[in-house]
């Protein structure tokens, strides 16, 4: 481009394309191109302030390098930065808001300052709070009130940065008021107190020759209580302040920009929740639930919802319920699609099947129910029509979920009953399993999406101990949506958490350039739930489980019958790995006689090469992304039927998400591998195996989800803490998991006995294991791993040794199949 501007004689822009240069170059980390793009700037500049002609040979003005200059200087420092020489770029910015030209940029410097002082722990907190990142909100809205170009991201972006700063300040705090040494310096003063009043009474009756030493210790500890109470009360108050200005900054973060909503959203979800009873608190979330437009809550619409309830002073303002509910409720008249199919859910929070009373795995909440219950009536104003509807095709789902079968009747086609398939079409309802966009202007014109036209006259009836059900939903766009109707003892909540969460990972994966470029993702589906025993689930086309095409339907046929005949059948290996003592023999052996041919399947499905090529990738890229992102969140009860592989694509999707958080190790046996990685698995990858695109592809999945480790912390917070959300396996769950991989696809329920002996107390407490499981997800991002903190590539290197350890998979319960 440098060379065509010569030849054009078009000189005058060559300054312009080296800062652009060097802005590209930086961002995609080639930072000594960059600098050298800034040097030959620097150097042109030079020479044009030696230069006294004004104008060129053509007669036309040069055009002046200052508005260049200032900008190059900026970028400069960035790319020093990014060089870690934090003092040079410090000092450098510094510079150019002293002596350069700064107007329209003005705040963007003093915030990034401020980051940067932050970031390099360079400056005490009250110069970066007031001497930069306040003043550059300040400079930002006058920048907005002169509608300068791109003002409202800077006014966004200053909010942010403000927030953030201000939020690790009042959380560094908090852990400083409720560490251990603190907790002992109160114990200390409390004896101090105590001692002080002993004196004062030892004061009063003590003799005239005792009375000065008794004063002199007397003012010694009131100066010393003075002293530590002072202190106490400067770091509340500091920590306070602190939060005050992080909600403000958070809340006009939201209300000016777009930029941040991720992570800004569950982070004030996050202090809301924790802090429902302070007053300020709910001050400040009343005002921003009538500030901020309401579609920025909806990725948060389930966890905001299992709050509703529980207070009995609803009716006042100052109250966290009644801040709760405004928001609920403008959520759904905004946004109905989104949002009133979880508000019938926790109204049908107690239709659970009497078979299934006794189980306490299902949290029932009446406050909940109720409060649910007249929010939908409150609704019934603005959206009448559409609840009905919604409420007549949700009786039919359930209807569906519970409908009996017989034993015999599995794997075959059933005609619908009569009044479940006459149901007419529900023009106000989309087709619950296609996703809807959010209309962040809440235009949802009919049209814009598939309503329910009704369902297909038959279903069929899949293996399992619930006999869930699949059919198909007609949709008014002309397609068939295919559903998997499920009611049994399985929770649905947690399989439609876990989908939220791979959701919002895959937003984070997709917003950094090194794993978008790989389309590095975790393929989701669609969860809906309407009771807590019954719901639906997205059927996902094209696809089958890994166990069913390696074993076949009876576990004796499949790819290992068909290009292994003479090799043992897994019933088999399963049957040596029982009896023998020696696990780690007796291992060995089966891998000897049970060889992996996960390989032909690809050559299988796709007989082009550059197609073969292409869906081995796509698969290596999938099974990368996929084991990172479970062994970050603890996902267990990886057997080859929770595996499906899409046989179009050749990407893996996960099903059957109940064990989560490193429940796994809870099991009779305990998984403890970090994620599937056995050898049919690698040999899927080809001749590199666990080389090369796997191990890259999970480092920069790894890298992504360790550099955004506050978002990913603040975002399984929320979710652990939902109080629908029973992840925690009570030991007699445990054990009927690994009963249930016993048989072919029973893997969907427990026994009607299995939580008899459960505590109801476990359940109105709550999750009581949160901060543990919050901790060990911390302590993942943070790069340790059996106590010594690792770089991406170390933890990467360890992940991948656990997982195909033969002394680990030797040990596992031998339905998971560690052979296979």
């Amino acid at each position: 481009r440098k060379v065509l501007f010569q030849v054009l004689e078009c000189q005058e822009h060559v300054p312009q394309h080296l800062l652009e240069f060097a802005t590209l170059a930086r961002k995609s980390g080639r930072l000594n191109q960059a600098a050298n793009a800034i040097y030959e700037l620097k150097l042109m500049w030079n020479e044009r302030l030696k230069s006294t002609d004004v104008f060129d040979f053509k007669g036309r003005p040069k055009v002046p390098l200052s508005a260049v200059a200032t900008v190059g200087k900026i970028e400069e420092a960035k790319i020093l930065w990014g060089q870690d020489q934090h003092e040079m770029a410090v000092n450098l910015v510094k510079y150019i808001i002293q002596h350069y030209d700064i107007e329209g940029v003005s705040a963007s410097l003093y915030s990034l300052t401020g980051k940067w002082l932050a970031e390099s722990q360079s400056g005490s907190s009250h110069v970066i709070l007031e001497s930069y990142l306040k003043k550059a909100v300040e400079l930002a809205e006058v920048e907005a009130d002169k509608h300068l170009s791109k003002s409202m991201e800077r006014v966004c972006q200053a909010h942010y940065r403000l927030a953030h700063y201000a939020d690790s300040l009042y959380r560094s705090y908090e852990e400083r008021l409720g560490s251990t040494e603190w907790q002992a310096a109160l114990r200390l003063r409390q004896h101090k107190a105590r001692e002080l009043e002993e004196l004062l009474k030892r004061l009063k009756i003590s003799a005239e020759g005792h009375k000065r030493d008794y004063s002199m210790k007397v003012l010694e500890l009131q100066k010393q209580l003075m002293m530590d109470n002072e202190e106490a009360q400067r770091l509340e108050g500091d920590r306070d302040s602190f939060l005050c200005i992080a909600l403000d900054s958070y809340r006009c973060c939201l209300a000016t920009g777009e930029k941040y909503d991720l992570r800004v959203v569950f982070r004030v979800i996050s202090l809301w929740f924790n802090l429902s009873t302070t007053p300020s608190v709910v001050a400040a979330m009343l005002y921003a639930v009538q500030q901020v437009k309401s579609f920025k809550f909806l990725p948060l619409v389930y966890q905001i919802a299992s709050r509703l309830g529980g207070s009995k002073d609803s009716q006042m303002p100052q109250r966290f319920q009644y801040a709760l509910t405004y928001l609920v409720k403008r959520m759904a008249i905004e946004h109905p699609y989104h949002t009133i199919f979880q508000l019938l859910a926790l109204a049908n929070g107690d239709r659970v099947k009497d078979k299934q009373r006794s189980k306490s795995a299902f949290v029932v909440d009446m406050d909940k129910k109720h409060a649910a219950e007249n929010l939908l009536n409150d609704l019934m104003t603005k959206h009448n029509n559409l609840i009905q509807q919604m409420k007549q095709m949700v009786e039919i789902y359930i209807k569906l979920a519970e409908l009996e079968v017989r034993r015999e009747d599995t794997n075959k086609r059933l005609t619908l009953p009569r009044d479940i398939r006459l149901i007419r079409q529900l023009e106000l309802v989309p087709v619950i399993t296609a996703s809807i966009p959010v209309d962040p202007s809440c235009q949802y014109l009919q049209g814009s999406f598939p309503y329910f036209k009704g369902l297909s006259d038959r279903i069929i009836v899949m293996n399992g101990i619930n006999a869930p059900k699949v059919v198909e939903c007609l949709g008014s766009d002309g397609n068939k949506y295919r559903q998997l109707a499920k009611s049994g003892n399985d929770d649905l909540r947690q399989d439609a958490v876990m989908e939220q969460l791979f959701g919002l990972v895959n937003t984070l994966l997709h917003d950094h350039p090194d794993t978008w470029k790989r389309r590095l993702g975790i393929r989701t589906y669609k969860v809906v739930p309407f009771t807590p025993s019954a719901g639906v689930l997205e059927w996902v086309d094209r696809t089958v489980p890994l166990g069913e095409y390696l074993l076949g339907s009876t576990r004796t046929g499949g790819a290992h019958s068909r290009y292994g005949p003479r090799d043992w059948t897994f019933p088999m290996c399963r049957e040596h790995m029982t009896i023998e003592k020696d696990k780690r023999k007796a291992f060995q052996k089966v891998c000897e006689n049970f060889r992996p041919v996960m390989h032909f399947f690809f050559l299988e499905k796709f007989t082009q090469p550059a197609e073969w090529f292409e869906k081995r990738l796509a698969y290596t890229r999938s099974v990368a992304a996929s084991s990172m992102v479970g062994y970050i969140v603890g996902l267990g009860d990886r057997h080859s039927m929770n595996i499906l592989i899409d046989q179009a694509s050749a990407e893996v999707i996960h099903i059957d998400l109940g064990v989560a958080f490193e429940q796994g190790l809870m099991l009779k046996t305990p998984e403890r591998v970090p994620f599937r990685l056995t050898r049919d698995i690698v040999d899927g990858m080809g001749v590199t195996g666990v080389e090369g695109v796997f191990r890259r592809c999970c480092e920069e999945t790894l890298s992504v989800m360790r550099a955004n480790k506050e978002a990913l912390l603040t975002i399984i917070e929320v979710f652990i803490h939902d109080p629908l959300y029973k992840w925690a396996l009570s030991p007699l769950k445990a054990l009927q998991r690994q009963k249930d991989t016993n048989e072919l696809g029973d893997d969907d329920g427990d026994n009607d006995n299995t939580s008899d002996m459960e505590s109801s107390e476990e359940v109105v407490e709550g999750n009581k294991d949160a901060a543990r499981a919050l901790l060990h997800v911390k302590q993942k991002l943070n790069g340790y791993g059996g106590g010594d903190m690792r770089s991406v590539q170390g933890q990467v290197q360890q992940l991948i040794q656990d997982a195909q350890d033969p002394e680990r998979l030797c040990q596992l319960f031998p339905g998971w199949g560690a052979w296979l």
